[in-house]
């Protein structure tokens, strides 16, 4: 299939399912979400909690050979048994052997993403056992034969109305079912009867403790402590990166994981079992006969299933995704994931962001090729997660695996010497592109206006969307002849000179120095009206651009010029000023990856956002007389990564203390995020995202739109159709 016809056929499937799943996904993780910050803002233990539970996933993965074998000693002085399972086909085959030798009819499944993983049902089937998920969300996707959408809520992406309609259809019961009571009442009563009567249980674990070989649970419905102690026989399902050393370590995540999942102060049921349970055994089938009175013994089973996280512990990258507790905040806090949900942003089994580490690793990095993209880099995710995982980095880095996969030094000898990146020939021209934006932003503005108005014509245009994957109706950057660092040289007079107290070296970023020329300009102005020696750097991009397209060695070799040039200015005293934010996180984040460490630390404690800079500058005594004066009410949106760095609050404070009648957006993605809304494929899904945006803002007409962002001021001006303002162009004094 060419690369224009699978653009189209993914545009298509992301177009369904907005449609038909879209709004349901939206509803019902933004509620996720919502409650997920009140729930944090309420515990005051929550940053403490995630440092101590990372320190405690981290030993643990350290330590996992050791864990395993003292969880089987456990296990096994408890009277179970567990196995050590190399992969899926050897887990099944246990699980068959377990199965048959009850000579099981009928097993009842509580819910459990690691049993998804295997095929658990699939394989049961096939010996002619039926199989019952107890879980709601999961029996309705059972009725409805398809896979989960969330790692939480597998059936999240279904109303009301439409399991209503489902039951209906599929059970036909005397009075329609209408009400979430009675649909929830049926299956109650429907899977009780079936708990009732199975001849096996099987559960998954959210943690499995070495120590005492005790199995914890953390539902909300109570069906998983049913599936376990119902039936005689218990088979348990976890991964190994489900074990902890012991109690004294769980607490942090039985906190943590209520919270970030569903929001809640904590979960319904936490259920704590050291298998063979104690509980009398039942025969359901003697209900005269006293609770005890079953002849069986209880049994149980521990499959702790390795499936590729063995060699996961061993890669650098791929390891954190280990530490993962499956709460689903990654797929909460997404701007893309609230849209689309996870039949789009998900491979075989998992969801998310933290998707695509799991796919990679037990399914091949193959699985994740097809959602990898919908990750852009925000970081959002980082900030949610109870486990600080890097769940960006880890995207970025099995998408630089994706580009190097097919053989690609094969065409090193077409591309040698020609291309201004250090990737291999094999790669996809698109990313190519997109990552060596500022030699097309050189280029561009060398040429203007002519570039600009050969960009704009249909045939062009047509020819990108073709080749490029460039969707038609996303408006092009617009190259200025004149470059801030054309216009840095060239002005006079200069501001403060080496006398002033304060120095600084402004850093221009591609759009800066060739598209978005106006706030450089307004940045140079702002910070010598506060009495500021300004210098400015090197025009260089950051390794943003490549590094988003998962062009790893291209994001190094600039990340590392970038810092060779700050270097010298940071060593003579001077602090760096940033305008674009996505760089700013770049310096504070990505750099930590990408250069030595002690490179990164002194860049990144001497960088400032430009607002937060000015913001400095004012309340240390700078006059704020020196700068404009308020021109009408603005509506303001932050970028997503001034946010998860906490510097969205400076800009806003500092348009608030000018007398600026400022009102600020809640919306956390505007749906631009980069090339991301440029690419034909993701156009509507950006734009869909967008929506919340334009809805926000839709009767401010009287506002000025300010972003702070370049995403955010390119897809602001789709949404509305004019002129967005970068807030230092606000306040910058004309001269």
């Amino acid at each position: 299939m060419s690369e224009s016809r699978a653009r189209r056929r993914k545009a298509e499937e992301i177009r369904h399912l907005l449609e038909t799943e879209g709004d349901a996904v939206h509803a019902n993780t933004s509620v996720f979400n919502e409650e997920r910050y009140d729930a944090i803002e309420r515990f005051e233990e929550f940053e403490a909690l995630r440092t101590e539970a990372r320190a405690i996933k981290e030993e643990a993965i350290e330590t996992l050979p050791a864990l395993v074998e003292q969880l089987r000693e456990s296990v096994e002085a408890n009277g179970g048994n567990l196995y050590l399972a190399d992969d899926a086909a050897d887990a099944n085959r246990y699980i068959e052997e377990v199965v048959e030798s009850e000579d099981a009819e009928a097993i009842v499944k509580s819910k459990s993403m690691t049993t998804e993983e295997l095929e658990v049902n699939e394989r049961l089937a096939e010996l002619g056992v039926e199989v019952f998920e107890t879980d709601l969300g999961e029996f309705v996707l059972q009725v409805a034969d398809e896979g989960p959408s969330h790692l939480v809520g597998p059936s999240l992406h279904k109303s009301r109305d439409d399991v209503a309609a489902l039951f209906n259809e599929h059970f036909d019961p005397d009075e329609p079912f209408e009400t979430a009571e009675e649909l929830t009442e049926f299956a109650r009563d429907y899977l009780g009867e079936r708990i009732r009567a199975a001849d096996v249980g099987m559960t998954g674990a959210n943690f499995v403790l070495a120590e005492s070989g005790t199995i914890t649970l953390v539902t909300n419905e109570g069906n998983a402590r049913k599936c376990a102690v119902t039936p005689d026989t218990h088979v348990a399902v976890a991964g190994v990166e489900k074990i902890i050393p012991d109690a004294e370590r769980l607490q942090p995540f039985v906190e943590l994981i209520s919270k970030t999942a569903t929001g809640q102060d904590v979960s319904q049921y936490v259920t704590m079992l050291t298998p063979p349970v104690d509980s009398p055994t039942v025969d359901f089938d003697r209900p005269d006969e006293p609770i005890g009175s079953g002849e069986r013994d209880r049994e149980f089973h521990l499959v702790l299933v390795d499936n590729g996280r063995m060699a996961m512990r061993d890669d650098d990258h791929l390891r954190e995704t280990l530490y993962c507790i499956r709460c689903g905040a990654c797929a909460n806090s997404c701007g893309n994931f609230q849209h689309v949900g996870g039949h789009a942003f998900g491979g075989e089994t998992y969801t998310g962001g933290i998707a695509t580490g799991w796919e990679a690793g037990v399914h091949g990095q193959d699985a994740a090729s097809d959602f990898n993209d919908l990750c852009t880099g925000c970081s959002r995710c980082v900030n949610a997660c109870p486990v600080k995982i890097d769940i960006p980095w880890i995207n970025t880095v099995v998408r630089d695996r994706l580009n190097r996969a097919d053989d690609p030094e094969t065409f090193d000898f077409l591309v040698e010497g020609l291309t201004p990146d250090d990737e291999s020939g094999g790669l996809d021209v698109r990313k190519r592109a997109f990552g060596n934006f500022e030699t097309l932003a050189k280029l561009g503005s060398a040429t203007a206006p002519l570039s600009n108005w050969l960009a704009d014509l249909g045939p062009v245009r047509t020819a990108m969307d073709r080749y490029l994957g460039i969707h038609p109706e996303r408006d092009l950057p617009a190259f200025e002849r004149e470059t801030l660092a054309d216009w840095f040289e060239s002005r006079r007079p200069r501001g403060p000179d080496a006398t002033a107290d304060r120095k600084a070296v402004l850093y221009p970023d591609a759009y800066t120095n060739y598209v978005q020329v106006d706030r450089g300009k307004a940045a140079v102005r702002t910070l010598e009206a506060l009495g500021v020696r300004v210098e400015l750097a090197t025009p260089a991009e950051s390794g943003r651009a490549p590094l988003s397209q998962g062009m790893l060695s291209t994001a190094t070799e600039r990340a590392t010029a970038v810092a060779d040039d700050l270097d010298p200015y940071v060593a003579a005293g001077f602090d760096v000023v940033v305008i674009e934010p996505s760089d700013i996180a770049m310096f504070e984040r990505e750099y930590g990856k990408l250069l030595d460490d002690e490179v990164h630390a002194r860049l990144s404690e001497n960088s400032y956002e430009v607002l937060e800079y000015v913001y400095g500058l004012l309340h240390n005594g700078a006059d704020p007389h020196a700068l404009a004066d308020p021109d009408g009410p603005v509506a303001y949106h932050s970028h997503c990564q001034q946010r998860t760095l906490g510097l969205e609050a400076y800009t806003e404070a500092v348009l608030s203390d000018l007398g600026f009648d400022v009102l600020t957006s809640d919306v956390e993605c505007c749906g631009m995020a980069g090339s991301f809304g440029y690419k034909s494929e993701y156009y509507e899904l950006s734009m869909d995202v967008g929506s919340d945006l334009e809805a926000q803002f839709a009767d401010e007409r009287d506002r000025t739109l300010v972003a702070s962002g370049t995403s955010c001021t390119e897809q602001m001006a789709a949404l509305f159709g004019r002129e967005v303002t970068h807030p230092i162009e606000l306040i910058a004094p004309s001269r």
